[in-house]
C-alpha cells in the first residue's frame, strides 16, 4: 500500500529541544514546523495510559520505584521537566488523553508507541488502541491521525483486537528471523526500525510485500539523505531544528 502518512516525526514530542514525553515537548514540535509526532505510553498502576519511556524513575523523573505501580494521581503532579533543563522545572506527566486532545487541536499526526512496564503487555496495547479508535471515530477524518507501534508482538496483538482499525507498525532493534512473516500475521502496515538496518536488502523485501519502511532515530542529515535514496517512507528525529517536516520534498 502507498504511504499516507507523514513522513517526519518528532521524537518523543521535543526531541533535543524539550523534555520527553511533555506537552513542551510537543509544543515545541509544533513552533518548529512539525504536524506529526512520537511519543510513548505505558499505563499507570490504575491503568490511565500516561506519556512515558522508562518503566521505572530516576531518568527522566526522580524518585524510585516502578511508573507500573504508581497511581495516576500522583504521576501527573511529578516534574518530568527539570532532568532536562531548570527552564522546563514545574513540567508536568501529561496523560494520553491530554496529548490526544492537543494533537487534535493542532491536527498533529502521531505515532504513538505502546511502551508496556514488564508484565503488562497485553493490558496497555488493548488500552492504548481503545483510546486511540475513539480519537479516530472522533475526528472523522482529521489531520489528527494515529499510528501505533511497539516491540511487543503481545501488545501489538492485544492492540489489533481492540482496535482493528488503527494502522500499526512492527518495531525491531535488530532483525530477527521471519520478520517480514511475523509483521503480516500481526497485519502491520509498516516496519519501525534502527536506521542502522536499512540497506538495499531490506527495502526490496518489505517494498516487495507492500510494508512501509519507517526509520528511529535519525539525527543525521547525511544519513537522513542517505535513507532518503534508498526509498524509505518515514523517519523520527531528535534534530527537528535540522531536519524539517518537509525533508522529503525540499530539494537540496
Amino acid at each position: 500500500m502507498p504511504w499516507t502518512y507523514p513522513r517526519v516525526f518528532a521524537h518523543r514530542g521535543g526531541g533535543v529541544l524539550a523534555p520527553e514525553n511533555t506537552m513542551a515537548g510537543l509544543a515545541a514540535g509544533v513552533a518548529h514546523g512539525h504536524n506529526a509526532v512520537e511519543f510513548d505510553v505505558m499505563l499507570s498502576a490504575d491503568e490511565v495510559p500516561i506519556l512515558m519511556h522508562d518503566a521505572t524513575f530516576g531518568r527522566t523523573v526522580a524518585g524510585r520505584g516502578n511508573i507500573a505501580d504508581t497511581q495516576a494521581a500522583t504521576l501527573v503532579t511529578l516534574d518530568a521537566g527539570a532532568w532536562f533543563d531548570p527552564a522546563f522545572e514545574g513540567e508536568k506527566i501529561p496523560t494520553l488523553a491530554e496529548a490526544l486532545a492537543y494533537c487534535r487541536r493542532h491536527n498533529i499526526f502521531m505515532n504513538i508507541e505502546i511502551k508496556p512496564a514488564p508484565g503488562t503487555d497485553r493490558r496497555t496495547g488493548a488500552v492504548v488502541s481503545a483510546a486511540a479508535a475513539t480519537h479516530l471515530r472522533e475526528i472523522d477524518g482529521g489531520a489528527s491521525g494515529i499510528v501505533l507501534s511497539s516491540f511487543s508482538t503481545v501488545a501489538l496483538e492485544a492492540a489489533r483486537e481492540a482496535g482493528p482499525e488503527v494502522p500499526r507498525g512492527y518495531l525491531l532493534h535488530r532483525l530477527k528471523g521471519a520478520w517480514i512473516s511475523r509483521l503480516e500475521e500481526l497485519e502491520c502496515v509498516a516496519l519501525h526500525c534502527n536506521h542502522e538496518l536499512v540497506d538495499r536488502a531490506l527495502m526490496d523485501t518489505a517494498k516487495s510485500r507492500d510494508v512501509g519502511v519507517f526509520c528511529y532515530t535519525v539525527n543525521s542529515l547525511k544519513r537522513a539523505r542517505e535513507l532518503r535514496l534508498l526509498g524509505i517512507d518515514a523517519l523520527c528525529t531528535d534534530r527537528l531544528d535540522l531536519i524539517g517536516s518537509n525533508f522529503f520534498s525540499s530539494p537540496d
